[in-house]
């Protein structure tokens, strides 16, 4: 079989890319130099594909950051639409709320600071589309949350699944050893669940799309 994922495919992939929006781009950038963790831009052009053809109009991101796929969720919901979106880091809570702001999207999103584990329990309303993105060490937890809170024919979509490659890799170097067994351990939570419709796919760092039954 021949494999799709080599440098000289994403380049090329990379250099299909078009004109890039002036804020998402600086963002981008400041990700980049900060070393703060945001969603591949490949991996965010699939999500809003999937948020432009669902048309959901509650959707739930688990993990901020600051802010780059909350707005880009934003964009392209429907006018009604709504992001609920939940952090933890004051310092990533402060760089969002400056960066939605600029983007004109804050009527459709809703920043909420704290805990997931602790908040979602105590939400109430259901959602069409969540996104999980939040520390990889909840994610077992977070699916379980979700899935109470996720509509039947909801989407979830996970990040992270692939985690830099090491996830499907036998050597692996100890900064990332956890984090490949702790998504090697989710993944096969992830696939095994009786009320999803679920599959990995080779895109960003690894895309977990599950569709609840």
């Amino acid at each position: 079989m021949d494999k799709i994922i080599y440098p000289n495919q994403l380049d090329y992939i990379s250099s299909l890319r078009g004109e890039v929006d002036p804020l998402l781009k600086e963002m981008e950038e400041f990700a980049a130099v900060k070393k703060i963790p945001i969603l591949n831009w490949n991996s965010a052009e699939l999500l809003e594909a999937i948020i432009l053809s669902q048309k959901p109009k509650r959707v739930l991101e688990i993990g901020t950051a600051i802010a780059y796929s909350s707005i880009r969720i934003a964009r392209v919901l429907e006018e009604n639409g709504i992001l609920d979106t939940i952090e933890k880091s004051i310092d990533n809570i402060k760089l969002a709320m400056d960066y939605i702001k600029r983007s004109g999207e804050k009527s459709k999103i809703n920043l909420i600071e704290g805990n997931a584990l602790l908040l979602m329990p105590q939400f109430e309303d259901e959602y069409d589309f969540i996104f999980l993105d939040a520390d990889k060490q909840d994610y077992e937890k977070l699916i379980f949350n979700s899935l109470v809170l996720l509509k039947k024919g909801g989407i979830i979509f996970v990040d992270n699944l692939l985690w830099h490659g090491y996830a499907a890799n036998g050597e692996v170097p100890s900064s990332h050893i956890n984090g490949a067994k702790q998504i090697r351990e989710f993944n096969k939570i992830f696939v095994s669940q009786p009320n999803l419709k679920t599959t990995i796919l080779p895109v960003g760092d690894g895309i977990g799309i599950g569709v609840k039954l």
